[in-house]
Parts: structure tokens; sequence; C-alpha cells
């Protein structure tokens, strides 16, 4: 078949492109936010992407139209589309029925942590010898890639809690099939499309009952929401639960947690028993629990706690997630996916202990739906605690922001940081923060850069004014 896809540079959508070109399928695509990594992971496949959405580029002869879940109504080439009456179908759907439907999945959901636990997951199916097909939101370093097609029985897929379509309102991981489900937590989160807590939770609570009576639920309850969801589905789900976190009632819980050396450790205990001890290269108690959740999953998968740790070992993360861009006349700069303020603290609080005697610079852009509203006006406050020194960028893209609500305010969010002692600063833009930063920074600095798309460039930007 031809396929051709609306919105390809999304993360799951140029994946799927990917995936489809591997079983054998003619795949095209058109977006107009064009920037790596995924520009660059097309453009090695050989795939074509229009630039720009036009009502001719329905002329191509696609036989099914996958509509990504950033385009809405109003977008010329999907109203030809629809107006030409032709097939279509949303990311999921294809997702589902091409690559799921048959196999056993595992789906890795939670509002934080769902690419670098599922690239985990992935990286230890393959260690242990599953040989599996996987679909991360990112891309996986051990296999340079986001996707992966094979003919095993075995699919790994990160669960994302966004809408599917503008035609289905439902998250997507309720198309995915699963067999074992992770729930790592559950906060308050895409303020553009659900209005309160509730929504999410009732969400999760679906994934939750979608689980079979032959699978696995893990449940990570160090997330208090994710537990209330639990509890209020108690006795209405008919599948195994297992729970997990550093509380003491977890049935499964990490122990000892060691940052001191060059590798975090800790014990694994099950009903309250030692079970294991494992290491791994990275950092954070975050990243413990994301560990201790795959450990869960792949004992349910019959892999040995030798190959879960020699998975660890060898295990190299994920692109943008506190991934080091360079370092350049002692300057550590890094990459960072984060935007809820969840993230922002956990991974500046993260880089804190590894770099503990070092000035830790946050460079945050408010980019993602919830963080370009005020709704997170306050926890932002406290997200950036761990940092010795913050600079923010302004608002992307206030005016379609306004639209949904009242816009985040940088200055009162600088101000507010100012009051715990530290410089904190805006600019408007990539270009200002590097044209500012540029004299400021001195060797053993740490530059944490977050945002979750292309701000401008500034990672290259920054280090190559220390190059020069």
């Amino acid at each position: 078949m031809h396929y051709h896809l609306i919105g390809i540079c999304g993360t799951a959508m140029a994946s799927l492109a990917g995936m489809l070109q591997a079983r054998g399928h003619k795949v095209t695509g058109s977006d107009q936010n064009v920037y790596p990594p995924m520009s660059t992971q097309l453009e090695e496949l050989g795939i074509e992407v229009l630039t720009g959405y036009a009502a001719e580029n329905a002329d191509i002869g696609a036989d099914c139209t996958v509509v990504g879940n950033a385009i809405s109504r109003g977008n010329p080439e999907l109203e030809e589309v629809l107006n030409r009456k032709l097939f279509y179908r949303s990311q999921a759907e294809i997702v589902k029925e091409e690559f799921i439907r048959g196999r056993r999945s595992l789906v890795i959901a939670g509002t934080h942590g769902k690419t670098t636990t599922t690239s985990i997951a992935t990286w230890v199916a393959e260690v242990g010898g599953l040989d599996p097909s996987f679909l991360v939101g990112g891309i996986v370093q051990n296999f340079g890639a986001s996707f992966r097609v094979t003919d095993s029985d075995f699919f790994v897929i990160e669960g994302d809690e966004y809408d599917t379509a503008y035609f289905d309102k439902k998250p997507k991981f309720m198309h995915y099939l699963p067999e074992i489900a992770i729930v790592n937590n559950v906060e308050f989160d895409h303020a553009d499309i659900y209005r309160d807590l509730q929504e999410i939770k009732f969400q999760f609570s679906r994934l939750m009952n979608l689980v079979p009576s032959n699978g696995r639920l893990i449940v990570g309850v160090d997330s208090p929401v994710a537990r209330e969801v639990l509890d209020e589905m108690s006795g209405k789900l008919h599948t195994n639960i297992e729970t997990f976190g550093t509380s003491d009632d977890a049935k499964w819980q990490a122990r000892y947690i060691d940052f001191s050396g060059d590798v975090t450790r800790f014990t694994v205990f099950k009903d309250g028993h030692s079970w294991g001890e494992f290491e791994t290269n990275l950092i954070g108690e975050f990243n413990v629990r994301n560990c201790l959740a795959v450990i869960i999953a792949a004992d349910a998968w019959g892999i040995s706690k030798e190959k879960m740790q020699d998975a660890f070992h060898k295990f190299k993360s994920v692109k943008r997630r506190v991934e080091i861009r360079g370092i350049e006349r002692g300057v550590t700069v890094i990459d960072d996916f984060a935007h809820h303020p969840t993230a922002v603290e956990e991974t500046l609080k993260a880089l804190k202990t590894k770099y503990k005697d070092k000035r830790l610079i946050a460079v945050f852009e408010p980019r993602s739906w919830s963080s370009r509203l005020a709704v997170f006006q306050e926890p932002y406050t406290k997200a950036f605690s761990y940092a010795d020194y913050v600079v923010i960028a302004g608002v992307y893209n206030t005016s379609k922001a306004s639209e949904l609500g009242k816009v985040l305010d940088v200055g009162e969010l600088v101000e507010d940081i100012k009051l715990q002692g530290k410089p904190a600063m805006s600019f408007p833009d990539a270009d200002s923060i590097v044209e500012h930063l540029a004299p400021e920074l001195k060797d053993g600095d740490v530059v944490a850069i977050m945002s979750n798309g292309g701000f401008g460039g500034i990672h290259e930007k920054v280090l190559d004014v220390l190059k020069s």
C-alpha cells in the first residue's frame, strides 16, 4: 500500500513512517515543522517529505492517509482528504492493526518517563533474546532509531495519554492492546485537551481496565495519583497487579539506592524479601523507578536477572533525555525534553546530584501546551530550586496559547525564582539567551537546556560560541 502521513515529523508519526516502509509499503508525508532528530531519520530512510500542508498534496495517490494528532480541521490538506472522501486513519489505529494485533504487547504509560522506560524495556527485551519490535517517542541510542519491526511475538511501545486524532479523542494508549501495562505515575498535564486531573485519572483507569487476566498491570505507587486511580479501580480489575516504588507498601521496592559512585546502585525487594541487586548508568531516583518497572515486566516475560543487569550496563539512554550534547572549554551542555514542572525538578535534582560541586545553569523554554499556560505558574517556581542560575525563554507562540487560557507569566516566574536568592532572568529567544550566556559561562559549568521542541538550535549555538 501507499501510506501518506499528514504531520509526518511528529515523533510517533516519523516512527510509523519507518515501520510501514520496513513492512514494504510506500510512504510519503507532509509537515510544516521539520527539525532533527525526526527529520534526520526520515531523510536517512529516503522518505519523501513535502514541506507545508496543501490541498494538492492529496494528489499524491495514497491508498490510506494517516492523520497525525497535531492536525486539526481547517488544515488545507486534511480538508481536501475529507472533501474527496479519501480513506484515512489515525497513527494509533495503523500501529494496532499493522503491528500489534496478535502479538504480546508491553505498553509503557505515565505522565513522566515514558520514553526512557520504553527504551530501557526495549533494550532489556533485546538482550534477553526476545528480538522485540518497538515504537518509542525518541531515538533509542542502542538502536539508533525510534522503531524496529521484527518477526518476533513481542512488541514494546510507548503509551501516550494524548488524544489520538481530531476524530478520535481517546488516548493513543487505548489502541495498543497491552498484555503488560506499566503506569509509572499520573499527574495533571495536557491542559489543551484535559480540563482537570479527574479527566486524566479517568483515562488511566481505562488503560488499567484493558489489561487481560493473563497479563500484568504494573503501577508506580510512589505517585499519589497513580495510587488513587488503582485504589478507585479496586475490585474492578481482572488482571495480575504489581505495585512498585520506594514506598514501604509497594510489592516491588527499590531500596539502598546509592548515587555516590560512577553508577547508580539499588537493591530490589519483592514482597519484603531481597530479590536482586542492580546498577545503572542513569542518574536520579526517577530512573531507578523506571528500571524497577522494567525489571518487573522483564521478569514476567521470563528474562533472567543476569540478562537484565547486562542490558542496564550496556544501555546508552535516549536522545534528548539528559543527553550531553558537548563539552567545550570545560562547560557541559545538556539537552533534555523536560517540560512538565515535576520533570524539570527531577531532572535538575538528578543533575545536581551528579555534578554536585559545579554550577548548574537551567535554561527553559515554555513550549508544550501546558507549560505555556498559567496552570503551572506556581509549580514552576519550585521546579527550578535545584538550579544555581535560571534563564527562562519567552513563551512559544503566545498568540496560539492564549486561545486556550491565561498564558504563563514569565516575568512573574523570574521574580519568584529570584526570591530563592539566585540569579534568574528571561530573554525572548535562543539567540538573545546565547548572547547573554556566552560571557557568563566558565570552566566547570553545567548548562541544562530543557524544551520539548527545537528551541532555535540553542544547544549547538552555545557550543559554537564556546568553541570560538
